[in-house]
């Protein structure tokens, strides 16, 4: 890795070329400032900016990023302005889940055409939301701007205010044009269309301990978990934004007590602005693993000053880590010393990811988000072992090098990371927002435990080139090598063959 390109006057790089095995792949020279090594002195990661030019960013763009914070609002309407593209493209974009409605599965888009670019979409837009509203009695619609409608003007403010006018219902735009900014610039356009509906609902009725869940988007389910723990200790749960969620829930919701804000990439600028509008006060918490979900619910207890809800709190914990320690401690035995590398969107779910690691018995040798801060990379370098390389906006050849630098043996992330890890012959583990798998929660991390192990300890990783001893093994007798081969699988030899 080449790290003496960097230009006079850039700042102190932790990696040092001598640390880490040669891969034969270099990075950018501009990328160089945004990726550090943890034990390793030096100025923090370069964060917060745009992508850089030709690294091809896993990030997306500020139109999916609002996408897929509003999209679990299972009652409301959701038109992409634009062309059909951007509709098809974030389709159906998370596996969030529904107790009622199912209207925020369709796909609806206005199509722009090259004739509604030259002459306007406007007309186009307001004819599709009468025609969508009628048709489906929607609680609430939001409108996406996409790119194209950014650079021809249309107005999509004054259409939605005529259509919401009209129909009695409201019709949010989302300035959400994909240009603008990052990902995460998205996530604040969506804040920003929800906050119009906060406080615009009746709070009779709401519990003393009361919240609201900020950033869990129902994955699998994930919600109706949480909200089961908190019901266990007598909390209520007044709306989930956005997961499972419902445009009446969304309009009270400013009567709950406090927000726990989950995903904070996506939701802090909206658990602020309650704050500051409503005087709700807010907690940054995780719900994957079992230090941070048992973390979640005694901060709960703690903010009311309950000893009944604490009491109730460790009773839950006490509950649930009971069913499912004695299994994690087997599969503990296994996945010792081995090394993991995790690329997520939000930094709080990578610090929930390194510690349910830790109680694994794995290493984390790579963690990178696409949103985190410089607070949270300097967190992550101080909770991650020394010589985890730690990177911000990362791109495909990036991960790839330190995947095999490293020597990993489990790649943790999303839908675009899943084809590295398995053309460089390593297991993959998804935890990102299309799975449909719950990983929140205790039963969650056992969910997370399972398939951690399976991929780990697949035999099938023992015949991968990647693997130096694999190389010079499979070159020599097929009988002789399955007999070295199959105790680090726990096969019998002819299992491991077959």
């Amino acid at each position: 890795m080449k790290t003496t390109m960097a230009s006079e006057g850039s700042p102190d790089l932790s990696i040092q070329p001598s640390t880490l095995k040669p891969s034969g792949i270099e990075i950018l020279p501009s990328r160089v400032a945004s990726i550090a090594e943890a034990g390793k002195p030096g100025k923090g990661v370069n964060c917060g900016k745009t992508s850089v030019a030709g690294s091809v960013s896993q990030r997306a763009c500020v139109f999916c990023g609002s996408r897929v914070v509003l999209y679990p609002i299972a009652d409301a309407l959701h038109i992409v302005h634009g062309p059909i593209g951007c509709a098809a493209y974030t389709w159906d974009i998370r596996g969030a889940q529904s107790s009622g409605p199912q209207l925020f599965r369709n796909a609806f888009s206005t199509d722009l055409q090259e004739l509604d670019v030259i002459y306007g979409g406007e007309k186009k837009l307001e004819r599709a939301l009468l025609e969508l509203i009628a048709r489906h009695s929607p609680k609430a619609a939001f409108v996406y701007g996409t790119c194209i409608v950014g650079l021809i003007g249309d107005d999509v403010n004054a259409i939605c205010k005529s259509v919401a006018a009209a129909t009695g219902i409201p019709v949010l735009p989302v300035a959400s044009e994909g240009f603008k900014g990052t990902k995460k610039d998205g996530y604040k356009a969506a804040c920003e269309a929800v906050f119009k509906l906060i406080g615009t609902g009746d709070t009779a009725g709401i519990s003393p301990f009361s919240i609201n869940l900020l950033g869990d988007f129902n994955i699998a389910g994930e919600t109706w978990v949480i909200r089961d723990y908190f019901a266990r200790m007598g909390v209520e749960v007044v709306a989930t934004i956005t997961g499972d969620g419902r445009i009446d829930a969304i309009r009270r919701c400013h009567g709950a007590k406090l927000n726990l804000v989950q995903c904070s990439g996506s939701m802090t600028h909206l658990a602020k602005k309650m704050q500051a509008a409503h005087g709700i006060p807010f907690k940054r918490v995780s719900f994957f693993g079992i230090e941070d979900m048992s973390a979640a619910l005694y901060e709960v207890a703690k903010h009311f000053g309950s000893d009944e809800l604490m009491e109730k709190a460790r009773a839950v914990v006490r509950d649930e880590v009971g069913k499912i320690y004695p299994q994690l401690r087997a599969w503990r035995e296994d996945l010792k010393g081995r090394k993991a590398a995790i690329y997520v969107g939000g930094a709080f779910k990578a610090f929930s990811l390194v510690r349910a690691l830790r109680t694994l018995g794995m290493r984390t040798a790579l963690v990178g988000t696409q949103t985190g801060d410089a607070e949270d990379y300097n967190t992550l370098r101080e909770m991650c072992d020394p010589g985890t390389i730690v990177v911000d906006d990362s791109n495909p050849i990036e991960l790839a090098k330190f995947c095999l630098e490293q020597d990993v043996d489990l790649f943790i992330g999303g839908v675009k990371e899943r084809p590295i890890a398995y053309k460089l012959g390593i297991g993959f583990c998804d935890h990102n927002h299309e799975r449909k798998e719950c990983l929140a929660g205790f039963v969650g991390m056992l969910n997370f435990a399972r398939e951690v192990h399976a991929s780990v300890c697949s035999p099938v990783w023992n015949f991968v080139p990647r693997r130096s001893r694999c190389r010079s093994l499979l070159a020599g007798d097929s009988e002789a090598n399955a007999s070295k081969l199959a105790p680090a699988s726990g096969l019998k030899p002819t299992e491991a063959v077959a």
